[in-house]
């Protein structure tokens, strides 16, 4: 089989096709021929070495696949050879075949692609968990959600949407602000300009009642500032991290040293709640995860999920699927043709 390597921390460069054995797969196991790998953001910090539950390198990353069940271990009954699926992996998944538990794996429905399958499990189930489960948005409910046009971005608007009556403001470079539009954002705001007094003026200075945000640093801080009374932050990611394409030592010391400070005293007094979500630490939760890949299906049946694919790029061409992502140049999903 054909694997993709972080051969050492650094930059796209860093990343090799290798060609190793298939595996067979133990009892209680499944393999499967991937068709679609999903990239994250996730897999860059790692590349660059900013991501500490990553493997040492060499190692191989991907957390979710689509593709096709090609052979069964011992003991498997619910699943069968030839099932067209998507799985969640705990790494490995940028590869042509990986081997995975049943638990964390769903038929997908005839009308669903695999390039729509890559897309959903880390991007929807994280946007679910947090607009479901963490902080739970109603109608009526207003959210400024950061980074919109990333592929959690626009898997969050495709939930709101479907909550429906919720008031979206949508941060992402003005180029994305159609695409925003029609997936259901109220207000586009451009995110190379300062946006706090922005906020402020579109919501009558009340603030927002969720802030979901992946940026880090100092738009914690901001955001947390812009709550409403009883309003939630969820900080899901620090892509602020990492601004270049290798790990940067003084710049990451200086968003360190942005965190804002939270403490229990300050949270009572303020009305306010922060939350955080790292999926990769939810492996072990697979009631929790089954039931959200679940309710993300049944979305897609209702006709309410249509993933937004940005690209699909071969394996062998790694690189420019590192670079696209990111250089946030990529609208929704970046994918791995993991056959090609």
């Amino acid at each position: 089989m054909r694997v993709l390597v972080n051969a050492r921390h650094g930059g796209p460069e860093v990343l090799v096709v290798e060609e190793r054995p298939t595996p067979t797969p133990p009892a209680g196991k499944v393999r499967l021929r991937v068709e679609r790998s999903g990239l994250n953001f996730a897999d860059v910090a790692a590349r660059v070495g900013l991501y500490p539950d990553a493997p040492k390198p060499p190692m191989v990353l991907g957390y979710e696949v689509a593709g096709v069940v090609d052979e069964v271990g011992q003991g498997v009954t619910e699943l069968a050879q030839g099932d067209r699926v998507l799985a969640l992996t705990h790494f490995g998944g940028h590869a042509s075949h990986v081997v995975v538990t049943p638990t964390l794996v769903r038929r997908i429905p005839a009308a669903m692609s695999f390039d729509a399958a890559a897309a959903i499990p880390v991007n929807y189930l994280t946007a679910l968990h947090m607009l479901r489960y963490v902080a739970p948005v109603q109608p009526g409910m207003s959210v400024l959600l950061q980074m919109a046009a990333g592929g959690v971005g626009l898997a969050a608007l495709e939930i709101l949407k479907a909550i429906g009556g919720v008031t979206v403001l949508a941060r992402a470079s003005t180029a994305k602000h159609a695409l925003l539009q029609q997936k259901g954002a109220t207000h586009c705001l451009d995110s190379r300009a300062p946006y706090v007094d922005e906020v402020r003026a579109l919501t009558g200075g009340r603030g927002v009642d969720r802030v979901i945000d992946a940026l880090g640093g100092a738009d914690w801080k901001r955001g947390y500032e812009l709550l409403a009374p009883a309003g939630h932050l969820v900080c899901f990611g620090w892509a602020n991290m990492v601004p270049g394409t290798t790990r940067q030592p003084l710049h990451v010391a200086r968003e360190f040293l942005r965190l804002p400070l939270f403490n229990p005293m300050q949270l009572m007094s303020a009305n306010k709640a922060v939350s955080g979500v790292n999926l990769g630490h939810l492996w072990t939760e697979a009631k929790l995860m089954g039931g959200h890949l679940d309710a993300l299906l049944e979305l897609f049946s209702r006709g309410a999920l249509a993933p937004h694919v940005d690209s699909v790029i071969p394996l062998s061409d790694a690189k420019r699927a590192h670079e696209r992502l990111q250089s946030r140049a990529s609208v929704g999903k970046v994918l791995f043709d993991c056959q090609a």
